[in-house]
């Protein structure tokens, strides 16, 4: 799907383990506000499509990072500034302590 609407840079993290927010992450980056805006629209689209209705959408409005919840997949999709500023990839790389509580 993110290959369809032309997402760039796409990774998918396994989060199995880690936390019980979701099993997979996937990060996607668009080349403007606008682009990452028709990404999630399309790809709200395409899942009600194969009926998955529940999906929760934040920073629709402003575009430069949108999240889509679709329970054990959670889809973060940025302009590319905004993506590097974050950088989700490395804090979810990172395995935790055993001393840390999850």
């Amino acid at each position: 799907m993110l290959q369809d609407e032309k997402a760039e840079d796409v990774t998918v993290l396994d989060l199995t383990g880690k936390t019980s927010i979701a099993d997979h992450m996937i990060i996607a980056s668009g080349r403007s506000a606008r682009h990452v805006t028709a990404i999630a629209d399309n790809i709200i689209v395409r899942l009600k499509e194969v009926d998955v209705d529940k999906v929760s959408v934040e920073g629709r409005q402003q575009a430069d990072w949108i999240l889509l919840d679709v329970g054990d997949v959670i889809l973060h999709l940025f302009r590319p500034e905004i993506r590097a500023f974050y950088n989700l990839e490395k804090m979810w790389a990172v395995p935790l302590p055993e001393n840390v509580s999850r």
